[in-house]
């Protein structure tokens, strides 16, 4: 027979109240007593059920994620990160992916969180960056938490949890110049994300600080998608003057790009240097495997949760990383620029 809160009170030799409050994770119950009730539930192996909770409490013990993002290891490492810090603290998670360019988007939102009773959202990109739609969510009543990249906060609307990808842009771009490439090649993500911007301004701004003309015939726009990087690489090599090296705004658009270098009958890094952006599964299963930025999504997302629970608690934040520069990580894709390539 399953242990109840019961059975729980009773080993632990306290009321009812003080377990809920001990599962609720609320700061007001002394070490001792939170220990006496931890070692009951791990004996009793009690779990509490969590959807009953909900459905009987004047308080939420659930927070939802919605995305609309067509990068799946991106979405899974999300999921995954929030899901572990909702385990921790007692709370469930919904999942709810829609479509952020649907004319009816904030109604299907708006509906979610009515009959779901949430106690807040965790966005993403391009929610997260969509100051209009954060402002209709808040009017619900309800909290927010934000990932988006930048180094600053783009406003007060909601804490947020921010990525330096300018910052790792540049040490990117930095390590191929530093190996002897000028001519650098740069296939953008969708227009419309912030990562994208940040990522082509810092591959601009190493340029600049070291006296690198930009050319502007060598940025493709592009999307987050393995065919946009085959076709990227086809478009850059085929230039008069083709670059030795490209910057890839993710991973997947990195592999995609040098399976077209491999196409083309190019040997990587011998003839043409390529990186990606992000650590995620693509840039360990290429060959040869991708010199990148390593971005940790679930450290990142488990933040969010964190902070987005501690806001719903009305608890005072501490130890939460607000900021992460993503940090380059160098493998076979990239090497010294040989003077007798194919293509210089």
């Amino acid at each position: 027979m399953k242990a109840t809160i019961n059975d729980v009170a009773k080993q632990a030799g306290v009321s009812i109240k003080t377990v809920s409050r001990v599962m609720n994770n609320e700061p007001s119950v002394r070490q001792p007593t939170r220990d006496k009730v931890m070692a009951a539930v791990s004996e009793l192996q009690y779990k509490p059920n969590l959807a009953a909770r909900n459905l009987a409490g004047t308080k939420s013990y659930s927070i939802a994620f919605i995305y609309d993002n067509p990068n799946a290891y991106y979405i899974i490492d999300m999921q995954n990160g929030i899901l572990s810090a909702c385990k921790k603290q007692g709370f469930e998670l919904l999942i709810h992916p829609c479509n952020s360019k649907a004319d009816n988007i904030l109604d299907e939102i708006t509906n979610m969180i009515r009959h779901s009773r949430i106690a807040g959202l965790v966005l993403t990109p391009p929610f997260s960056e969509m100051p209009e739609f954060v402002e209709q969510i808040l009017r619900l009543d309800i909290d927010v938490v934000r990932i988006i990249s930048g180094n600053t906060a783009p406003d007060n609307l909601a804490p947020c949890i921010m990525v330096n990808d300018l910052e790792a842009s540049i040490n990117i771009t930095q390590h191929l110049i530093d190996l002897g490439h000028k001519n650098i090649g740069f296939i953008a993500g969708n227009a419309s994300h912030k990562s994208t911007v940040e990522r082509l301004k810092g591959y601009k701004k190493a340029l600049s600080d070291n006296n690198i003309s930009i050319n502007e015939s060598l940025i493709i726009d592009g999307q987050y998608s393995f065919d946009s990087g085959v076709f990227g690489a086809k478009q850059l090599m085929s230039e008069d003057t083709p670059p030795t090296a490209i910057v890839s705004c993710n991973d997947e658009i990195a592999a995609g790009a040098l399976f077209a270098a491999r196409l083309m009958g190019l040997s990587i890094p011998g003839d043409l240097a390529i990186t990606g952006f992000e650590n995620s599964p693509f840039s360990r299963q290429t060959w040869p495997k991708l010199t990148t930025a390593d971005q940790p999504n679930l450290v990142i997302a488990e933040n969010a949760a964190n902070l987005l629970i501690a806001k719903s608690r009305k608890q005072a934040v501490t130890g939460i990383a607000t900021q992460y520069t993503p940090k380059l990580v160098i493998r076979d894709s990239t090497g010294q620029l040989k003077t007798t390539s194919k293509i210089s």
